[in-house]
């Protein structure tokens, strides 16, 4: 059986992670985590618990992704790859969620240690994936947020309708193929990521591990940088 290839399984990811751990944990976007600059806004006026989690998220994020980038340029100065050594980590942290899943789950999104643990090491999961993505395989769509690729989705849909020139014609229309994808991608992971929500709050942190697996053997081909 062919495995789909490694931006399809990262949108896949993104998409249900961020849902995942947007219903698990009080609203804390575990991808897109400047978004958590409202659900802070709006865990203060309401009252509700994981406001440290969402406080602590894109500093959190930001040293993940410095941090990332240098170990990946010290990997490339030794001509090798950063792609996959920086996939085992980020199937290692998924691991360890999985796990405190199994033994301290299902996550309420409370402000207790263990699920401050969790959210922190969901996030750092993503920030490797994101800053992975950014870096190595710039040539695919972004892997989480999408508001920019249906952004260009539409600009190009407009520009074919407009004024199609013959010579851009043909990579227009790949280009929206390949972000339609990408987007239809995430969108499935975020309802695959709200039904194991719903009807196994604790066994759906297992799916990313497994993702995270078959990642490590997808073909990257044609999209890194």
């Amino acid at each position: 059986m062919k495995l789909p290839a490694l931006p399809t399984l990262l949108s896949f990811n993104g998409g249900y992670v961020d849902t995942l751990g947007f219903l698990s944990l009080s609203g804390l976007f575990t991808a897109h985590v400047t978004g958590n600059f409202v659900t802070l806004g709006a865990t203060m006026a309401h009252g509700l618990d994981g406001a440290w989690s969402k406080l602590l998220a894109l500093p959190m994020f930001c040293v993940i992704v410095f941090a990332s980038r240098l170990v990946c340029l010290r990997i490339e100065s030794r001509d090798r790859s950063p792609i996959r050594p920086m996939l085992v980590v980020k199937l290692i942290l998924l691991l360890v969620v999985a796990m405190m899943a199994f033994f301290y789950g299902p996550f309420q999104g409370d402000n207790s240690g263990i699920t401050l643990v969790v959210a922190m090491t969901l996030v750092s999961a993503m920030a490797i994936q994101n800053g992975l993505h950014k870096a190595h395989l710039a040539k695919a769509p972004p892997s989480t947020l999408m508001t920019g690729t249906t952004t260009q989705i539409m600009l190009d849909l407009a520009d074919l309708l407009a004024n199609p020139k013959a010579d851009e014609i043909a990579v227009a229309k790949a280009r929206v193929k390949k972000m339609a994808t990408a987007v239809a991608t995430f969108a499935f992971g975020c309802g695959i990521g709200a039904a194991g929500y719903m009807f196994a709050p604790v066994a759906a942190f297992s799916l990313p591990v497994i993702l995270a697996t078959l990642a490590l053997f997808a073909s990257s081909t044609g999209v890194e940088s």
